[in-house]
């Protein structure tokens, strides 16, 4: 192994490029496995310095590639949940929607877009600017054709692909996030990409108002799904041209910025490993073998009982508070923009404290309060405030469950794997939330408002759980390393100089789990 003792001092991203040259020398993987290594630690001006050059390439990600993930994603939601605003339209008196026929147009999209998950891992193998253009225009042009149905059966066929168009992309967003930003900086970019879900529905509902209440030659219907898929389309193009594929690939940094860009990859997993292109299956067995992913995933679960369905039943369900199809487009707007909102902060404080479990906690309780109003009470303005709580609690949950997977798994592969396992299992309670409103329980919707509560409760048990077993974790690491203090102490002679520990936080003797 070279030593690095005679080497000058050292930059953080400096220090990250001697591990990335050192890893043909097996170097990083004796220095993962917890040995002291000698190093000369930047001075304080020369750490200052690295790191203001640092907060510059992320500000500059941070400008393009969530806006423009959350941008995507904005559409795509879009695209999935306006069927509960054409079906009030009048979309369910032209295509006959008797029985669960509606409630069956909700479940063949879950369906399909849980059989076609294991796309999330093609963000690894396939760039990501070609692969996110081809998916994005085929599902722009299936929400687009859907102006063009006349027949339950025909609407039922472009729902299942657009499923399975949708799959390839939303669940694959956050890994693909994961390759630009360290653990404690991708919780709130997360939150950015997902914030989009309920923009995208605060969006549908004034779109929606503005659509239907005019009076044209198109069926009001049909043309909201015109309108809503076009973008979908021309948006295709941009991300083809303006996605990066990876940090060190972006044409929007200079040299010395990618430099600093393969430096912070290398930070990410400990070892230089091939973002894109290629699988570790030793990782895949691991990830599989974690029970983090699989709590995880059970949280996800709980969760996509409610955030399935309030999106695609909220306009009936503000019609049967007496409000009228028109004015019930528009009210889905404020309780949305309230979420998302909330939806940034929680994610920033998460990471800010590195505290997600008690954020899940928190997020849970207020969305359960919410539908309990919405199963328990009969004045309209306490269950109308009833929605508020329950849209402020379920779509921030979600956007802080997805990066606690990618906190607690090392590399690539196994946050890939990650979140895959995560959406096979977590996606299959859309299935039930499509379900539990039913015609027959109108207007109030007592059965599916409490079932949503007790899954969005059952969620926050699931955080608790997953953050005792963490704690437990990290407890075992010091017991076998030392304390985190302890480790800096060996290594720099002080205690409190925790930024030399910046670089493996990933992995190694100084890995903790984010709780």
């Amino acid at each position: 192994m070279p030593s690095l003792q005679k080497d000058p001092p050292v930059t953080n991203f400096a220090f990250a490029n001697h591990l990335e040259k050192m890893s043909s020398d097996n170097g990083v993987e004796k220095l993962a496995t917890g040995l002291d290594v000698d190093l000369d630690y930047p001075q304080p001006q020369q750490q200052r310095a690295s790191l203001e050059a640092e907060r510059a390439v992320v500000r500059k990600l941070d400008w393009r590639v969530p806006p423009l993930l959350g941008a995507l994603y904005l559409l795509s939601f879009l695209d999935r949940s306006n069927i509960g605003n054409a079906r009030i339209a009048g979309m369910e008196d032209d295509l006959e929607l008797t029985g669960h026929r509606y409630e069956w147009l909700l479940t063949i999209f879950y369906i399909s877009y849980i059989l076609f998950e294991p796309q999330v891992i093609m963000w690894k193998i396939v760039p990501a600017h070609i692969w996110a253009a081809v998916i994005v225009f085929a599902w722009g042009f299936l929400a687009t054709v859907q102006a063009a149905v006349h027949n339950w059966q025909g609407e039922m066929a472009i729902r299942f692909l657009l499923g399975a168009t949708e799959a390839g992309f939303g669940p694959g967003c956050p890994y693909l996030l994961s390759f630009f930003y360290l653990r404690h900086e991708v919780g709130l970019r997360i939150g950015m990409f997902l914030a989009a879900a309920p923009l995208a529905n605060s969006f549908a509902g004034a779109l929606a108002y503005g659509i239907t209440s005019g009076h044209s030659k198109l069926a009001n219907w049909r043309l909201l799904f015109l309108v809503e898929g076009l973008p979908s389309i021309l948006f295709a193009v941009v991300a083809f041209f303006f996605l990066p594929d990876s940090p060190d690939k972006a044409r929007f940094l200079n040299e010395e910025e990618r430099t600093i860009a393969r430096a912070r990859a290398v930070r990410q997993v400990g070892i230089t490993e091939k973002r894109v292109g290629g699988v570790n299956w030793k990782d895949v067995g691991a990830a599989l073998l974690d029970l983090k992913c699989w709590l995880t995933a059970l949280m996800y679960f709980s969760c996509n009982v409610s955030f399935s369905s309030l999106p695609v039943f909220l306009p009936t369900i503000l019609v049967g508070m007496g409000y009228s199809s028109v004015h019930a487009q528009g009210l889905t707007a404020p309780p949305y923009l309230i979420s998302f909102m909330v939806t940034i902060l929680s994610t920033y404080l998460a990471d800010r404290w590195q505290q997600r479990g008690y954020m899940i906690m928190f997020l849970t309780t207020v969305g359960g309060i919410g539908y309990i109003l919405l199963a328990a009470c009969n004045t309209v303005g306490v269950r109308y405030f009833g929605v508020y709580l329950a849209a402020a609690g379920i779509f921030p949950t979600i956007a802080n469950i997805l990066p606690w997977v990618l906190n607690n798994q090392g590399s690539d592969t196994r946050r890939g794997v990650g979140i895959m396992l995560l959406n096979l299992i977590g996606q299959c309670g859309p299935l039930l939330g499509t379900n539990v409103f039913n015609k027959s329980d109108a207007p109030r919707y007592t059965k599916g408002m409490s079932i949503c509560a007790a899954f969005i409760f059952f969620t926050g048990f699931l955080a608790l759980a997953l953050r005792l077993l963490l704690v437990y974790e990290n407890k075992k690491l010091d017991r076998e390393h030392g304390t985190l203090e302890e480790i800096i102490a060996r290594r720099t002679g002080d205690p409190s100089a925790r930024e030399s520990l910046e670089g493996e936080e990933n992995y190694g003797a100084s890995f903790r789990n984010v709780l």
